[in-house]
């Protein structure tokens, strides 16, 4: 095998795929990116799998002879990225023939515009091969409907894996929507996109759950490598999804088990409704969550009708206390309720627009805060009891 490509490209898709090399790998070649070089289309293509999250790019590149080869990953990123701009040739060959000690073997040598460097490879029939979805229909989503989905409930999931089905991204397509939601069970995100290509029919049902892991490397790989138009082909079947896109491909496995029933969740009539500034309501957050009790990290906040705002407090024995106020448009009695701040300057800082509606019945009943404009979100906050 031989090829010529720029550092630019090769550094920059190693990058991509070197996030799906485990760091305890179950089996040595799993610590290895799979290159795959092709003189009939001049490309060249890598691939990382832990056995349950794959990504694949590919790239142009001068390939004078085809061959495929599995590099040990680390030192290949670390190298690539450190090398100067310009062209690389890169060629592999038997260590009995290489000028390098150590006994037989595979050595690839990569040769920027001065100097060499040589690295000690695996050949590529012991790297394992990638799901592949046969005669199955793909469905095709927009990406920005995949990033404004992702953007606005990976945050909720959670990071338990004793419950495991709940540290994933549900999935749920409809007649002419992409619904997502996630929940760790103290808190709910729910976004529905808009995604006119994307058309439920009987034989196209879609509802799986992803790991998040998978999805935020989704969710990155997108934002940095398509525009918003770009249309992205989901094929799933078996425990697998597959998403592909350009030259880029991301597999992982789906999460097993019943995903909570959580459109239950949220309440139907509110005997309380305010609507907040969410900028001016996350600034304030920010500011007196700095005095918080790092051991409740508890923030009270009072509706006040007369007055049409609210007072956000926070009190720590041992370090001090906090209260601030801002305007509010109020309906419906006053009531103190106190919430986790982590969890609610995250579900704040995901919703889209600049004004936000909050709905409630009781200080312990589900919270539910909707923007009033822009995407079609839900954030379902529990409150926490507040100690006399």
């Amino acid at each position: 095998m031989k090829l010529v490509c720029s550092q630019s490209d090769l550094s920059t898709n190693l990058s991509i795929v070197s996030r799906a090399v485990p760091s305890r790998p179950t089996h040595p070649v799993l610590a290895n990116i799979l290159l795959q070089a092709d003189a009939q289309t001049n490309s060249v293509s890598l691939t990382a799998f832990d056995l349950s999250l794959g990504i694949r790019t590919t790239f142009s590149a001068e390939v004078i002879q085809s061959g495929a080869i599995a590099l040990p990953a680390r030192l290949l990123v670390d190298i690539t990225s450190r090398l100067p701009e310009g062209e690389i040739t890169l060629e592999d060959e038997s260590a009995s023939t290489a000028e390098t000690p150590g006994g037989e073997g595979i050595i690839v040598t990569l040769t920027p515009k001065s100097g060499r460097y040589q690295l000690r490879a695996m050949g590529a029939e012991e790297y394992p091969e990638l799901p592949i979805i046969e005669n199955i229909e793909a469905i095709h989503l927009t990406s920005a409907a995949l990033i404004e989905g992702l953007r606005g409930c990976l945050f909720a999931t959670s990071s338990d894996e004793t419950k495991q089905v709940l540290t994933g991204v549900h999935l749920t397509l409809k007649q002419d929507a992409l619904e997502f939601a996630a929940t760790d069970g103290h808190r709910l995100a729910v976004v529905e996109t808009l995604n006119e290509s994307a058309i439920a029919s009987s034989e196209n049902q879609l509802e799986v759950t992803v790991p998040n892991r998978a999805m935020r490397e989704l969710e990155r790989m997108l934002a940095h490598s398509s525009s918003e138009e770009e249309t992205v082909a989901l094929y799933f079947d078996q425990g697998q999804i597959v998403f592909q896109w350009q030259n880029q491909r991301l597999t992982s496995r789906i999460l097993e088990g019943q995903y909570p029933a959580y459109r239950l969740l949220i309440p139907r009539q509110f005997e309380r409704q305010l609507t907040l500034d969410r900028k001016q309501l996350v600034s304030t957050l920010e500011r007196i969550a700095v005095l918080a009790n790092q051991k409740n990290n508890i923030v009270k906040i009072s509706m006040d009708g007369d007055a049409e705002e609210i007072t956000l407090s926070v009190e720590s024995q041992d370090v001090g206390s906090a209260i601030e106020s801002m305007p509010a448009q109020i309906s419906g009695e006053d009531i103190d309720i106190a919430f986790n701040v982590k969890y609610l300057m995250e579900g704040l800082k995901a919703l889209p627009s600049q004004e936000i509606q909050m709905q409630l019945n009781g200080n312990l009943t589900p919270v539910i805060f909707t923007p009033l404009s822009g995407l079609k979100m839900t954030y379902l906050a529990m409150p926490v009891q507040l100690r006399s």
